[in-house]
């Protein structure tokens, strides 16, 4: 008679960084108790997610790179996900320093603990790299870059130094996160639209600026696939609709059933703000979709799926 032994096969780890924001809560909610991962989730302070079993954390500054290479030669991952960044794009016009520092140097002190284990490092960006005056508008992974902000700019470095110093290496670019989490840090477009519609307040909202709208589950789904396939190069992981930011307002007017005539078209360059924003940047997704697999939610979805979440973390 033959006995066949079967070993338990070795899960892979994944060490993720900005796990207290909204795309690193995205990632812990799908890797902890992940039948193929073993999850460590970092980020600077304290954990700030309601989910605290099924994964290890550690505090960590990416912009320390002593801590860095410590923590990643501690636990050996496989991939690392770097979600952490400093995304105000304004800030990042004023602050220019500690912009370059979030999202260029720790770049670089991550890709350089990638390469010291063997790990394969994938990076988040943004369609903020592009101008946005394609025509038709819509930027596959081969479009030119050209920030018109500095925060493009660091992002645009950040892609760089990826491309140059890590040996294994993707970068997921992304556009207007949208969600909800147990610790929200900073609100997004649609709750934000949903609250002051809900207040009675009128909001003038941008009709020159087009974009495709990416629920941050789906954004989390998207880099998980990435490290299933243990894909690489650049991959757009967007929504699937597009829309001007007011006509995303209308439809979450709609959605809520709340009082659409508050919401006011407006120009962009009439909000005065410190940074350019490009004005239209939709994401094309054919390459994620044939790639990875990747099949992200309408719109539509993704504000039922936005309902739930305030149902689930208002309890």
């Amino acid at each position: 008679m033959n006995y066949l032994l079967t070993l338990p096969s070795m899960k892979k780890k994944i060490l993720i960084t900005g796990s207290n924001g909204l795309l690193g809560q995205k990632l812990l909610e799908q890797l902890a108790n992940h039948p193929q991962f073993e999850l460590i989730a970092t980020a600077k302070g304290a954990n700030r997610a309601s989910e605290t079993e099924g994964y290890s954390y550690e505090s960590m500054n990416i912009a320390d790179s002593k801590q860095v290479s410590e923590i990643i030669q501690k636990h050996q991952p496989h991939f690392i996900i770097n979600g952490a960044a400093m995304t105000n794009v304004d800030a990042c016009e004023s602050e220019r320093e500690l912009c370059l520092a979030l999202n260029v140097n720790a770049v670089k002190y991550l890709a350089d603990a990638a390469n010291a284990v063997g790990a394969h490092f994938i990076q988040l960006s943004t369609d903020f790299i592009f101008d946005g005056t394609l025509i038709g508008g819509m930027y596959d992974e081969e479009a030119k870059a050209n920030p018109i902000s500095f925060y493009a700019d660091s992002k645009l470095m950040g892609e760089q130094v990826v491309q140059t110093f890590a040996h294994r290496w993707s970068i997921a670019r992304t556009i207007i996160v949208y969600g909800v989490v147990s610790d929200m840090s900073r609100s997004n477009v649609i709750l934000w639209v949903k609250k002051n519609l809900e207040e009675g307040k009128k909001i003038n909202v941008v009709n020159d600026q087009f974009r495709t709208p990416t629920l941050a589950d789906d954004l989390a789904k998207g880099c998980i696939l990435i490290a299933e396939k243990e894909a690489t190069g650049i991959f757009n992981i967007a929504g699937k609709d597009y829309m001007s930011i007011y006509e995303l307002a209308l439809k979450v007017a709609d959605y809520w059933k709340l009082d659409a005539s508050l919401i006011s078209p407006s120009q962009s360059i009439s909000l005065k703000q410190a940074a350019k924003r490009p004005p239209v940047t939709g994401l094309k997704i054919d390459k994620a979709q044939k790639v990875l697999g990747y099949n992200p939610v309408s719109f539509e979805e993704g504000l039922a799926a936005v309902e739930q979440q305030l149902i689930r973390f208002s309890k």
